[in-house]
């Protein structure tokens, strides 16, 4: 069985990242969804919330969603590729500005680690301009988030920033 990890700090997790989700499983028969403390950026969530919104996200994909799992962590990527059993690393490419650190970061797992393959999939046609950073700026401003997130997450957007005024 090919199993594959899908890394990202999912701060919220957005339609951009379901649509990777969605079109991995055609890669890999099993998907860990990895979601990263990442102590590098300040989240709005905590790690806990975060992994739980990508459950109740995931479990709206009905019969796939038994192909998945969510995990939290902290450390190297290819260290908890590993513990997983995963050959594979799945990222999303938006844009070209994307793809020289995602390049980069490739070459450095693939050093670290050179039984663990990384698979780029671009971001279709629909959600290449999702991103979490934009999602969290509109959400801030009471803007409506409604066609980049599932209502769930946009729920506990509104709540975190009506707590904030």
């Amino acid at each position: 069985m090919r199993t594959g990890v899908y890394p990202g700090t999912f701060d919220p997790i957005t339609v951009g990242h379901m649509d990777i989700i969605k079109r991995a499983l055609n890669v890999v028969d099993r998907l860990v969804i990895a979601v990263a403390l990442d102590t590098g950026k300040a989240p709005v969530f905590d790690m806990a919330t975060r992994a739980r919104l990508v459950e109740q996200d995931v479990a709206a994909l009905g019969e796939i969603s038994t192909r998945i799992q969510v995990k939290t962590f902290s450390g190297l990527l290819v260290n908890f590729a590993e513990e997983h059993h995963a050959g594979l690393l799945i990222r999303g490419l938006r844009a070209v500005s994307d793809f020289e650190y995602e390049f980069q970061m490739a070459c450095m797992n693939s050093r670290l680690k050179p039984d663990i393959e990384t698979v780029f999939l671009t971001a279709s046609e629909d959600t290449h301009f999702i991103s979490s950073r934009f999602v969290k700026q509109i959400a801030r401003l009471s803007g409506d988030i409604s066609s980049f997130v599932s209502s769930n997450v946009a729920q506990h957007l509104r709540a975190h920033f009506a707590g904030m005024n």
